[in-house]
């Protein structure tokens, strides 16, 4: 059997990273080598220097959207919205802290609009209908992780972002992608696809059993350009595991060729199965008993990545959304 206490690590609360480093590309960068089950310690402005001639660099694009929006009842109580979906302007899937006040067919006003919720879906989510369109970007602040402990300041609103964020559909960052300026991203070779980072990312695995485990699904495009230079690159390097979601999701074929597509995945990469399609890895440290820490040992072993956690922690590495990074070769 699977087990997710598989995947559980000791990390002092010291080390998680609840702000970023003073520099964008501040972070240290510790390098797995599979094959020699070597670990080596540099810092990520050395990552440029790891890529081979026709070796890509595979990024998210997706921009973190204002998402968590405080809102009232209908006597004054204060609730808590985390947009995680919108099918129409008006029409929204959210999380609702408390949920209690959020019961169907109760009102809920964002400013002055009032909302209906229409119904809870099985995971606990509102379907929220509203009088008219509300701007998110005046309403809603950055939806920082719980773990931070803290909630967005100004600084957020750039460092929470990617420099090449651009299509509005996530609810949480790539973070990988955080620690590239534009000069570094100009040396490496690169494209992008688009993964609508969703509310999976804030949800602990429940079960002991990973074969009851059932992932979230979340919306990805790759556009037809990006899917040729995939196609043609000698080795593919993923910035972040949204990268990597996306590319196994949509390798196709025996060769594991990449179609220019727009879909949906609910892929769950984790040992025994195989990373296919994804040569090698840029990513943060993630969090114990994790369904990102059962990726990560889906394409490297097990038993390495948690050694290397235990030597991350033994230096002293940050950990998480603003903390440093790791390079699996």
């Amino acid at each position: 059997m699977l087990l997710t206490s598989d995947y559980d690590y000791a990390l002092p609360e010291r080390l998680i990273a609840r702000y970023p480093p003073a520099e964008r590309s501040g972070a240290r960068m510790m390098v797995l080598h599979r094959a020699e089950r070597r670990i080596e310690h540099r810092a990520f402005t050395d990552f440029p220097g790891y890529l081979r001639p026709g070796d890509l660099a595979v990024l998210n694009d997706a921009r973190v959207i204002p998402a968590r929006v405080a809102a009232r009842t209908s006597n004054g109580g204060a609730l808590e919205l985390l947009v995680v979906g919108r099918a129409e302007p008006t029409l929204w899937t959210c999380l609702v802290k408390p949920g209690r006040k959020a019961r169907r067919g109760s009102q809920l006003w964002v400013g002055d609009t009032a909302g209906t919720v229409q119904g809870i879906l099985p995971g606990g989510e509102r379907v929220i209908r509203f009088d008219a369109e509300i701007d998110l970007e005046r309403h809603g602040v950055l939806p920082l992780p719980p773990y931070m402990e803290r909630a967005a300041e100004a600084s957020d609103t750039e460092r929470y972002q990617t420099v090449f964020a651009r299509a509005p559909v996530a609810v949480a960052a790539p973070t990988a992608g955080l620690h590239f300026t534009p000069e570094i991203l100009a040396r490496a070779p690169h494209a992008f696809v688009t993964l609508h980072v969703g509310i999976g990312t804030f949800r602990p695995v429940k079960e002991e059993d990973l074969s009851a485990h059932r992932m979230h699904a979340e919306r990805f495009e790759i556009e037809p350009a990006a899917a040729g230079a995939i196609n043609a690159a000698a080795r593919i390097v993923a910035v972040g595991t949204t990268c990597v979601r996306v590319l196994e999701a949509c390798a196709r074929d025996d060769a594991g060729r990449v179609l220019p597509q727009q879909g949906e995945t609910d892929i769950f990469l984790h040992p025994p199965g195989r990373v296919r399609r994804v040569d090698a890895l840029l990513t943060n440290f993630h969090l114990p008993r994790s369904t990102l820490l059962m990726l990560v040992s889906a394409l490297a072993d097990r038993e390495f990545i948690l050694e290397a956690y235990r030597e991350a922690v033994r230096a002293e590495y940050r950990f998480f959304s603003y903390g440093d990074c790791m390079l699996i070769l």
